[in-house]
Formats: structure tokens, sequence, C-alpha cells
């Protein structure tokens, strides 16, 4: 039974770790054991999110304590603010995290700190909390563990056996800006963690190639988070940061946060009344290109657009500037061509180029396979809309022109959220 003590501690922990994203999923499958408590089920150890399945899948977000002995603007835990602070001990958290499974609050663990006295002394506190929940209680369920930039070698390497992910956030993707929001930070404490994971993680797959039962790495990679909005930084600067972490073999998930005004006060800082969440989206989509549709950063945003278009998703923005590329013909396109087609997804693009060997798609082929006609009309040629028999010209990009084209493409929620976001005052005093 927990006391009012720790559970009042626990409210002001969970309220100080709301806003580190990068906790979204596990990619790690866990089988349950015997004599262990817990597992991952299909993979996934996600804090309020949706299974395949549809089930809502929770994981309990903590803080070990927010004292910390930085002072970076951007965080609400910043030493010089005045708020609330709690910690809790190694075994005081151990308690909570089996109590909350047992009563099936929880699925898994997302565990960060704030740093006090120096990084390895939080770092030594956060492995003996993960070490202890799987020999001691046994816990097999999801582990996300927030590595402490600084810490030693042998703790992070010790941590990363019994976690299934580990996150070092980089926060701030150009290094002028970190320096001038959080002086006491720099990108190399950021990245020496990161490239000691990824070495553990590569040793480790080598190790398991040899012998069938060594133990695992950080088998779920790495995650990472970045702040949108608190700098002057480009959502290019943040794309090609975000493209040369997906180069390295353990990154996940790069996250991206819209800044939330926790510390108005500092001048430092823009004022926002809501957090940038339509160029959060736009980021998450180009983020999406980047993995999936084989677009590269230059592409997405360049010298003449390095931010984002607010009021279309970046593949219908690429596509407007570069109506050389359409219409595509469904029927004989590449399946890259295809990927870059509005309205097409993935699985769509998979389903066409292997549907398409058997017999001649249509417009009715492409909607029962999930294209979006409503946008994808206007930069295709199919069966029935171009062949040797049907001469009719079809009113595509090349016809209507991108400026013409463009307004009948955005909803008009679409423009309400847009124009909100713009007049958001992103003023940075000098």
């Amino acid at each position: 039974m927990l006391s009012d003590l720790t559970l009042e501690k626990l409210r002001i922990l969970t309220e100080s770790a709301k806003y580190d994203v990068s906790c979204s999923s596990s990619g790690t499958v866990r089988k349950g054991k015997q004599g262990m408590v817990g597992n991952t089920v299909g993979g996934i150890g996600i804090c309020h999110s949706f299974a395949d399945d549809g089930r809502c899948i929770s994981l309990l977000k903590i803080m070990l304590t927010n004292y910390c002995m930085y002072d970076c603007a951007y965080c609400v835990n910043r030493r010089s603010n005045d708020i609330k602070r709690a910690t809790l001990s190694v075994s005081e958290l151990e308690e909570i995290t089996i109590e909350f499974y047992r009563r099936n609050y929880i699925e898994g663990l997302f565990l960060s700190s704030g740093v006090v006295r120096n990084p390895d002394y939080t770092m030594e506190r956060l492995t003996a909390i993960v070490r202890d929940l799987r020999l001691v209680h046994r816990f097999n369920g999801y582990i996300h563990l927030k590595a402490i930039p600084g810490a030693s070698q042998e703790l992070l390497s010790e941590a990363g056996r019994y976690a299934d992910r580990m996150s070092v956030n980089i926060e701030i993707p150009r290094e002028e800006s970190l320096k001038l929001l959080a002086p006491e930070k720099d990108h190399r404490s950021v990245f020496q963690p990161m490239k000691l994971i990824q070495q553990g993680v590569i040793e480790n797959k080598e190790d398991r190639q040899r012998y069938r039962h060594a133990p695992r790495f950080v088998p779920a990679g790495q995650s990472t988070q970045m702040i949108v909005g608190a700098t002057k930084d480009s959502d290019r600067d943040i794309l090609t940061m975000s493209s040369m972490l997906y180069n390295q073999p353990s990154m996940r998930r790069v996250y991206y946060s819209g800044y939330v005004s926790v510390n108005t006060f500092d001048s430092r800082l823009p004022v926002l009344k809501q957090p940038p969440l339509v160029r959060e989206n736009r980021l998450y989509q180009a983020d999406w290109l980047l993995r999936f549709y084989h677009f590269k950063v230059e592409e997405i945003v360049d010298d003449m657009h390095p931010n984002l278009d607010l009021d279309i998703d970046p593949k219908l923005s690429w596509a407007l500037r570069h109506p050389e590329a359409f219409p595509v013909d469904i029927n004989t396109a590449d399946y890259e061509m295809l990927l870059r087609v509005p309205g097409i997804g993935n699985k769509s693009a998979w389903l066409i180029a292997n549907s398409r060997r058997f017999n001649r798609l249509t417009s009715f082929d492409l909607k029962k396979m999930g294209v979006v006609m409503k946008k994808a009309k206007y930069f295709i040629t199919c069966h029935e809309l171009a062949s040797a028999f049907d001469q009719t010209s079809v009113i595509g990009i090349n016809e209507l022109r991108p400026e013409r084209l463009r307004p009948l493409l955005i909803t008009n929620e679409q423009k309400k959220l847009a124009e909100a976001e713009k007049q958001l005052s992103f003023d940075f005093e000098p």
C-alpha cells in the first residue's frame, strides 16, 4: 500500500515528466516467462497509444527526481524555476512500478530524471532501478530508460542490458541555439552516449549471431526528441538533423514536441498562447517521407522553402512544386514514383505494383486499394482516364496549374488551423 507522501511525490514527478514525448513505442517483444512478472504483448510498450488490435496501452511515465543542476531555458524543471520538487528513492520507484503493474494500471515503465550532483550519480540510481526490477522483482515488462549525458560508459552498458529502449534528447537541432538556451550543455555531451549505445547494439547483434542465448542489449534501439518553436531554427535544420540520426543503425524514432510556454519570464524564449501543433504535425509527416517514402531532405525543404507549408502536407507541397513529374501512369510507373503521388500511401503503392501485373487498373480499383482519389486524380492517369480508345483530356495539375489546384486541395478546417498558427508570435528578443 502506497503512503500519502509517496502518492504526492508520484503526482509531482509524473507531472514533471509529461513534456517528454519520446516514449511512444517500444518495438520489442518480451514473451511471458515462468517466474517472471509481465510481458510486452505484440511488441508494444506504449504510453497512452493504441496497439494494432485497437487496445489502449499504458506506460508509467515518471521522473526519479525533478531537481536538476542545469538551468535550461526551455525546461519546466530548470534549476531556477520555483516549482514543487520531489525525489523518490530507488525502492519507492520499484514498489510503485510493481504495484501499478499488479493492479493492471500499466504495462511498462518510462523512467527519466533530472541531473543531481553529477551525471554518474544520477545514472547509477537509474541503472539500479532497472537492474532490481529485472533481477529482484523479476519484472519482464517494457522499460524505456533515459540515458544521462555525461554518464560513464560502464553505467550506460549496464543499463542497456536491462532496458528495452534508451534515449537521449537532443532538444535543439543547432549547436548555437542550444548554447543560447542551455549554456551548460552541448551536442557532444548528447552524441557521446548515443554513440556508446549504438556501439553496444552493434556488438550485441554480432554476439547473438555467434551465441543464440546471448543477453540482449537495448533491443528496441534508441529514440530522441527535438523541441519545435523554441528557437529560430527552421524545419530544414530540424529535418537535416533527423536525417543524420536515421543514418545511424540503432536510431528508431525522432520525436518532435511543439514548444509549450512554461517559462514565460525568460526573454530568450517566444511567448506562445498555444504550442505550434500544426508545424509539429507537418514535421511528423515529413519524417514519414524520409523514413518510408524515399524522400531526401533537400526535396522536402530547401533554400527557397526552409520551412514546411502549414496549409498542406509535405508530399502534396512537393508535387505542386514539381508539376513536370506528373501525370503518373498508374499502370506503368515504377514503385518509387507511385510513392510520390499525393493520395497514394505505402501500402497502396505496393498493392498497385503487384495488382497491375494481372490487369490494367482503373480508378475503381484504386479506390478499393485505399487511394485517396480526391487528391490523386489530379496527378495520375489510369485505364479509363487516358487510353488509345478514349482521347478525352484529363484535367490534371498541368491543365489546372499548381496555383489554381492548391486551393481545391485545402479544406476549410486546414485553412482555419494553419491561419491560427501563422498568427502566433515567434518574435525573439536579441
